[in-house]
């Protein structure tokens, strides 16, 4: 697997959270089964790990445990979407989350459901990198 160390694209919160308001439909099971398939297998999205867990020199089992991750639970999946997950890794607790960004990175996707218009962006950070 290979991933780059840069930041992730950058967005304006308040923007991606009305635009996602606009969206009248979308389908929470198929965007799960397009974020379980990007997750386990790190293709159909980019990937960044940021330093704080590159600086930990094991990306790989990292990695690893995000690909393999399915603890999902009403608490931390409420949409059904399975884009977010957390564990503990070596005392650090470890973050992913995977974000829809339209096919430029310009904007939140309007439509996540829509592989044809939607870029995935999974981004693996340690806890209070968040």
């Amino acid at each position: 697997a290979s991933w780059t160390n840069h930041s992730p694209p950058s967005h304006n919160a308040k923007k991606i959270r009305r635009r996602r308001k606009m969206l009248t439909t979308h389908d929470p099971t198929k965007i799960a089964a397009l974020n379980d398939a990007a997750r386990k297998s790190f293709s159909g999205c980019r990937v960044y790990m940021t330093p704080g867990v590159q600086a930990l020199y094991q990306t790989q089992a990292i990695a690893a445990r995000v690909q393999a991750y399915d603890d999902f639970t009403e608490r931390n999946d409420p949409y059904g979407e399975r884009d977010f997950g957390s564990f503990e890794f070596c005392g650090e607790t470890i973050f992913w989350k995977i974000e829809y960004f339209d096919l430029d990175f310009q904007m939140h996707s309007l439509d996540p459901s829509d592989p044809n218009i939607t870029a995935r962006v999974l981004t693996i950070m340690l806890g209070h990198e968040h």
